[in-house]
């Protein structure tokens, strides 16, 4: 294949110098005048086609597999196990930015992890709200006297309940005997202790500020706080129980944990149905 820019000037020359005897034409294999290529010779070396190139290997290579983010997977798992609030959202976010920068897959995991999370938050947010507002009572309230005794029945909210008030719950207290705990509803209804109710609160206080402990943290300080001298002292230190009374409470979740909630209340409860009457000192 000859050079263009020999042709060129190799044209350019013949046109002006027309009065010059050109040169007998080159044997094969030798240069010719203005840089002409010789003889056409294997392919690969210049001026010479006939063979491939001379140069390295070419060719294509598979690309290498991509690796899943670690951080949206756990992040995955965590929404769906409820985890601390936030954790899921804010690991999910992070993973987002790490795929991004480093071209791993995982990106569905982490998006999921984000919308689950984001969901849950703002489904309990709702059942929050609408409890603050009544909409999940039952109906009115409960009526009180000057010193707070109940005088008449009314629905009432679980962090409403009062010390020394007698209630009936929508829950089945026979299965959380022999469990870690559960999902407890969010209203009660408050009667007169002279009427038939499943339990009466003993303690009711509040834990510490801060981030959530976790759920067995969370267990550990109100087992401690409900047992001991706050049951010794509300019932007596001579109080005979009846074998059919254990000792319940309700306590704050992770996903109310973040809405402010951190009452505890401790409770007499009777799993095999109902009992009449105060186990209050004095009552």
């Amino acid at each position: 294949m000859s050079h263009p820019l020999s042709k060129e000037l190799h044209a350019h020359v013949h046109t002006t110098a027309a009065a010059v005897v050109p040169e007998p034409y080159p044997q094969s294999g030798q240069p010719g005048p203005y840089g002409q290529p010789g003889q056409p010779g294997p392919y690969g070396q210049p001026g010479q086609p006939g063979q491939p190139y001379a140069g390295g290997p070419q060719g294509w290579h598979a690309p290498q597999s991509q690796k899943t983010n670690a951080l949206a997977i756990v992040a995955f798992v965590m929404s769906i196990v409820c985890a601390l609030p936030l954790v899921p959202l804010i690991l999910g976010i992070i993973a987002l930015s790490q795929i991004r920068n480093r071209g791993e897959k995982g990106k569905g995991f982490a998006v999921a992890a984000i919308v689950i999370h984001g969901v849950t938050l703002a489904l309990s947010a709702v059942l929050v709200v609408l409890g603050i507002a009544g909409a999940l009572d039952d109906g009115p309230a409960p009526k009180r006297d000057t010193s707070g005794q109940v005088t008449d029945s009314g629905s009432s909210k679980v962090n409403d309940i009062r010390l020394g008030d007698c209630f009936n719950t929508d829950d089945n207290l026979a299965e959380y005997e022999d469990k870690d705990g559960g999902q407890a509803s969010l209203s009660v209804r408050i009667v007169p202790c002279e009427q038939p109710h499943q339990g009466e609160a003993y303690s009711v206080f509040e834990l510490e500020e801060g981030p959530y402990p976790g759920t067995e943290k969370v267990v550990s300080i109100v087992e401690e706080k409900c047992a001991g001298p706050a049951l010794t002292t509300y019932v007596g230190k001579d109080a005979k129980l009846s074998d059919k009374l254990e000792v319940y409470y309700y306590y704050p979740q992770s996903s109310t944990w973040i809405l402010g909630d951190r009452e505890v209340t401790c409770f007499i409860g009777d799993a095999s149905g109902s009992s009449t009457g105060s186990v209050r000192a004095g009552s």
